[in-house]
């Protein structure tokens, strides 16, 4: 799409439910995102064990990982707006828990009750962005996709920078028990919010295809779609080696000597630099060698998070991590636009389950990698390996995937 045919497109936000839609991944992901730094500030003060961090994305990772298939074939078959609002009181739940948990209510001093709440947070998880995907082509029409993609990025993103930021700021004047029940808060508006979204959902004609049944077919259109198989096992390994941030409680404590303000600063400079992008590509979206510019994306990545391994200063290695948004943010506008191009209708829940298992598990899965990592090499090395690693990845899917690295995004229009 050129840039005059992408001007000519009326704006998404134009679109009242696709607003709607937005306040409402905006508020979830601000809960969630509250909570991710709130638990690993507060299991760092009880353990002093980054290896103990890595155990907090593990905790989350598998519970997600098996009910994710699940939560979309519900998705593709029940009303999406309730599953939605279902999700968004189990993230308030497991927030409340928490609450208690840090108050001294819960088994004080103890890390298992934080762990098992993490396990409930991985369940609800799973449906929350199937829901967000399966709407999205709802309240949007085929030629708002892209530009849809950029600005749901920004929301995203911002959520990414504000969540990370008020988490720490909460933490460091009033904490941990009042950012987790900020998080509560938060969770409760994202589910009425949600409920508050006016569109006729397709209703689903004859009986309910078997579960199994249909999980297969929608691993098989996946399995079977070249380009988008390719992006998300890009993404998913990129983010799996590349997981320095899951570190930052560690390394503001022991190399760059900041308190917990200085923890959201560096857990939000990423999403900063990724809403910067999305602005960019909210204007101008990708089209023609959009698969060279996923590429080299995700090796800018790489190089970043090799940089913020080495850096010893801490707006140094701020600036590092804001760098690795932009290169981050690139990556989520083109994958987002390319699995919405390319699923038909009647499979978005279940594709975005399936995208989830490769996208949201890498985070927690890069998270356990990296605190394995840093338990056996050092803080520094495991950082800089990952690095490292990200970019022979990057290598091996330009040569394995012709298809992604020929991509124009215009073909798929």
């Amino acid at each position: 799409m050129e840039a005059g045919q992408a001007l000519a497109v009326p704006s998404p936000l134009r679109e009242p439910g696709y607003r709607v839609l937005l306040g409402y991944r905006l508020c979830a992901i601000l809960s969630y995102q509250i909570v991710a730094v709130t638990v690993g500030w507060h299991v760092y003060e009880l353990t002093r064990n980054p290896f103990a961090l890595g155990l907090i994305g593990l905790a989350e990772v598998v519970p997600f990982i098996g009910m994710a298939l699940f939560a979309g074939y519900l998705v593709d078959q029940m009303p999406k707006r309730r599953l939605g609002a279902a999700a968004c009181a189990g993230l308030a739940a497991t927030a409340l828990l928490l609450t208690f948990i840090s108050a001294g209510y819960l088994a004080p001093g103890a890390t298992w009750p934080i762990y098992a709440a993490i396990v409930l947070t991985g369940l609800v998880r799973s449906f929350l962005t199937p829901v967000y995907t399966a709407l999205f082509a709802q309240v949007l029409r085929r030629e708002q996709f892209a530009r849809g993609a950029g600005i749901g990025s920004i929301a995203f993103q911002t959520a990414l920078v504000c969540g990370p930021a008020l988490g720490g700021v909460m933490v460091g004047w009033a904490g941990t028990t009042a950012a987790y029940a900020l998080a509560a808060v938060l969770a409760v508006v994202a589910g009425v919010v949600l409920l508050a979204l006016r569109v006729v959902e397709p209703t689903v004609a004859g009986p309910r295809a078997p579960v199994f049944g249909s999980i297969r077919e929608g691993l098989r259109f996946v399995f079977n779609t070249q380009v988008m198989l390719a992006a998300q096992a890009l993404d998913l390994f990129a983010v799996l080696f590349g997981g320095a941030i899951s570190l930052a409680p560690a390394f503001i404590t022991e190399i760059l000597h900041y308190g917990p303000e200085g923890l959201g600063i560096l857990r939000g400079a990423p999403a900063l630099g990724a809403v910067a992008v999305g602005i960019a590509l909210a204007r101008r979206p990708p089209g023609r060698h959009a698969g060279r510019l996923l590429l080299w994306a995700v090796a800018g990545f790489g190089l970043c998070i090799i940089g913020f391994g080495l850096a010893r200063h801490f707006w140094l290695s701020a600036v590092f991590l804001l760098l690795s948004g932009v290169c981050d943010g690139v990556s989520v506008v083109l994958r987002t636009t390319i699995m919405q191009l390319v699923t038909p209708d009647g499979m978005r829940g279940r594709v975005a389950s399936i995208n989830g298992i490769f996208i949201g598990s890498s985070n927690e899965l890069g998270a356990f990698y990296a605190g394995s990592m840093a338990r056996l090499l050092g803080l520094v090395p495991a950082v800089v390996l990952g690095g490292f690693v990200t970019l022979g990845v990057v290598a091996t899917t330009a040569v394995k995937a012709p298809r992604l690295r020929r991509l124009d995004l215009q073909e798929l229009q």
